[in-house]
């Protein structure tokens, strides 16, 4: 029996259509597509057991899909097999606004999270841009523009549920703030990126939705200057919910794709301050003074929702605002992260680097955690440009590297990172594959992911 047996336990939610299958082949970023032979929508933790308990008996590949947002490659089947649907396990399960915490499934959205929780003065801060599925953002240990000041997915997951490699059901982690008991198992499944096992529910921190916040922009004259005053700022202690850095060509795309007339092509801070009234002034005033010393432009602020949003709509719509910058043109994006102190110089050689590759590279970054992105476009028919776009993406991660810093600050190694992985920690990967054996003997969790065991 292979994968069509799954048709007589599932009935229509098992799909064998092209469609289906080529739109579960591929995420976002690279534009690599390998489709799976089936894709299964699941509807519980049950549900994924018996599926994996069905395909580790026939040794078939399984890939988890959570709505496809990953930058890396991660949900490509590249050797065919069954793709297990986690988007209809969209049930937010507990919450605790005592605790501050909650249990959800894993198809569930960050978006759905907070408009569910919002009503109990609740939020759940972790912003990667995308809507994002938590069971996809835990797998991948995302972050994004909140993380300077509430971490990562690794810091926010306090247990999870998974299904592994023989569809066995085990829980990891549970509610308490820390432990002492055993291997931490959560921490080892989140970032997995489906190699070890499906996430199919994610315990979480939440956190009270803050008194004040308060937004604000400031444009430096050279970027050097802006980097500068975000080490500073952190040195400082200053306790800022988001630091976003853009520059001068990323400025000019967002000015002209939002409409932003009140700005200049300029290397740009978009900074987020969280807390009571007192507080947010005084931290307000404190990155003013900073930001001064460095010849910025007048500084901007605002605490009205409506302005808030508006400024933060047109930070997230960077992505597309840069496309624009070449209509018809492919784009992918670096993730280099690397020590605060190392920020200035990485950027400034990524930069030497983008010019002698002549193409266009929009930098973004969330500089409070020394992790910026470049934003490569290219011609994906040209093999020549396409040659030298990767080859620029590449040595990127090797500047990171270089300065004490990692390949993927938080998109992950998926396909496409798997050499950076050896490059960046060396005989460690052979510990990291052991650990993938023991797990996975039989090699069916999403293969050829991270590296090859």
């Amino acid at each position: 029996m292979g994968l069509a047996h799954l048709r007589t336990l599932f009935g229509d939610r098992y799909v064998e259509t092209a469609a289906i299958r080529q739109q579960h082949g591929g995420g976002e970023g690279f534009r690599g597509n390998h489709a799976p032979d089936a894709v299964l929508y699941a509807e519980s933790t049950e549900d994924v057991a018996l599926a994996v308990h069905h395909c580790a008996n026939h040794r078939l590949p399984v890939i988890p899909f959570g709505v496809g947002t990953s930058l890396e490659g991660q949900v490509e089947a590249i050797h065919g097999g069954l793709c297990i649907d986690l988007s209809r396990m969209d049930k937010v399960l507990t919450v605790s606004a005592d605790d501050l915490d909650c249990r959800v499934e894993a198809g569930v959205t960050r978006e759905q999270l907070n408009a569910e929780i919002k009503g109990q003065g609740l939020f759940f801060p972790l912003d990667p841009g995308a809507n994002a599925t938590l069971g996809g953002m835990a797998a991948t240990r995302a972050s994004g523009t909140n993380a300077v000041r509430y971490g990562t997915m690794r810091d926010v997951a306090l247990g999870l549920t998974v299904v592994t490699a023989q569809g066995t059901v085990i829980k990891t982690g549970g509610r308490a703030r820390k432990s002492s008991a055993g291997y931490d198992l959560t921490r080892l499944y989140v970032g997995s990126e489906g190699t070890l096992g499906i996430i199919t529910e994610v315990q979480l921190r939440l956190f009270g939705i803050p008194e004040t916040i308060a937004a604000a922009s400031v444009q430096f004259q050279e970027l050097s200057h802006a980097t500068a005053a975000v080490q500073i700022i952190l040195q400082l202690g200053i306790p800022l919910a988001r630091i976003e850095l853009l520059d001068a060509l990323q400025m000019k795309a967002c000015i002209a794709y939002s409409k932003l007339s009140d700005y200049s092509e300029r290397a740009s801070l978009f900074l987020e301050f969280h807390g009571s009234p007192a507080s947010v002034a005084d931290q307000v005033a404190q990155v003013e003074a900073i930001v001064r010393e460095f010849d910025a432009l007048p500084f901007r602020w605002a605490t009205a929702t409506e302005d808030r949003t508006a400024l933060w709509t047109a930070r997230h719509n960077g992505y597309w605002a840069a496309r624009a910058l070449a209509p018809g043109k492919e784009s992918f994006a670096t993730d280099a992260c690397v020590p605060i102190s190392r920020l200035a110089d990485c950027i400034d050689a990524c930069q030497a680097l983008a010019q002698d590759s002549g193409l266009l590279t929009p930098i973004v970054g969330h500089v409070g955690d020394g992790n910026f992105h470049m934003l490569v476009l290219h011609d994906a028919n040209d093999p020549e440009e396409l040659a030298r776009a990767e080859a620029l993406s590449l040595a990127v991660a090797r500047e990171a590297i270089a300065r004490g810093g990692t390949c993927t600050g938080e998109h992950g190694i998926g396909l496409h990172k798997k050499q950076l992985l050896r490059e960046e920690h060396g005989d460690a990967v052979d510990v990291m594959a052991t650990i993938k054996r023991a797990l996975d003997p039989v090699g069916i969790m999403n293969p050829g992911k991270m590296f090859d065991a």
